[in-house]
């Protein structure tokens, strides 16, 4: 049997009981360590768990799945997940190699990112796309997921944006922040400005920083683009959401996170929800 088992996203006890279990009676556990991190390392969760944990990186869940899997044949294997194990696509891909080869598995599931959210108040229903915002380099500045984010704001929908990741051979891992994320939405803003494009958010618009979110260091800050641009919200893993129409009540739970009150000065409510004045 596979599991895929969900870890949550604070620490090794935010697994579930029915994920402890598994994890418990498996002979061998992956933990699937290039979508995301939790911010304990893996020597606590042996601890906790009481058993081995073999850090799989990148090139051992794409290139030998395989191997992954003829273990799963013939004794119960537990793959665990930041978050929630369908928190990406390579875990998708998984499950179908493991039916594909005849493999029975479970999924057990845990909070993400994507219903974590909520702690800034933002309902969860008036989200839309989720956007992956990378790391630019001197060569290659993409912007696509700058219209994403225009698409999101014409409907008047929340944007929830995945900060980027990366490690360059032999170096630490990175993790991209809020500030390095808002720098980079403020320099397209300024070219499409200049290319005199219809902008669909500006340096004014309403955004939420998060940081660590579901660790006891949690950290939310609301306020305008460029005010997040300075907001330096410590350790990874962060998060940025572009909002969009507003409720009042988002609003309100939005201006106890506040970097400064004035922020919303430039919203106007009508018929219930907000627009930039």
């Amino acid at each position: 049997m596979l599991y895929l088992v969900g870890l949550g996203l604070g620490d090794a006890q935010d697994i579930s009981v029915k994920g402890l279990q598994a994890v418990r009676r498996c002979s061998r556990v992956y933990l699937e360590a290039y979508t995301s991190m939790l911010t304990v390392g893996k020597e606590a969760l042996e601890e906790f768990y009481g058993c081995e944990v073999i850090i799989a990186e990148r090139e051992i869940v794409e290139q030998e799945t395989d191997d992954i899997l003829r273990e799963a044949a013939v004794a119960d294997v537990a793959f665990l997940v930041v978050g929630d194990p369908f928190g990406a696509t390579t875990h998708s891909d998984l499950v179908l190699r493991a039916v594909k080869a005849g493999i029975q598995y479970h999924i057990i599931h845990n909070a993400s990112i994507l219903n974590a959210v909520g702690c800034c108040g933002l309902q969860l229903y008036n989200y839309g796309e989720t956007v992956s915002i990378v790391f630019w380099t001197e060569t290659w500045k993409p912007e696509s997921f700058y219209d994403k984010i225009e698409r999101n704001r014409r409907t008047g929908v929340h944007t929830l944006c995945l900060l980027g990741m990366g490690r360059k051979i032999y170096e630490p891992p990175r993790y991209m922040s809020v500030m390095q994320a808002a720098e980079q939405l403020l320099h397209i803003i300024d070219n499409r400005r200049k290319r005199e494009e219809e902008l669909a958010m500006t340096e004014d618009t309403i955004c939420v920083g998060l940081a660590r979110v579901g660790a006891k260091d949690q950290k939310i800050a609301a306020g305008t683009l460029r005010q997040l641009a300075g907001q330096d919200l410590g350790d990874p893993l962060h998060s940025l959401i572009i909002t969009g129409r507003m409720h009042p009540v988002e609003i309100d739970m939005l201006k106890l996170f506040a970097v400064d009150d004035s922020s919303f000065d430039k919203l106007i409510i009508v018929d219930g929800s907000s627009y930039f004045s």
